[in-house]
């Protein structure tokens, strides 16, 4: 159990990392995926961290 919480926590961490990434390249003037398209990575980076946390959390909260 204590493995899977782990995972769960290292993939949000992962998740979570790669949307701040994708907020910085958006203060960048002149990036090149237009920034909508980099608003979206974002967002479905911090959805997919935030789930993955959530999930981390109740594994812990269980075992």
């Amino acid at each position: 159990m204590k493995s899977t919480a782990l995972f769960f926590y290292v993939v949000s961490a992962i998740f979570l990392l790669g949307a701040c990434k994708y907020l910085m390249d958006m203060a960048r003037p002149g990036v090149f995926p237009p920034k909508q398209v980099i608003k979206q990575r974002a967002i479905t980076l911090a959805g997919g961290g935030g789930i993955c946390l959530l999930i981390a959390f109740i594994i812990s909260y269980i075992g």
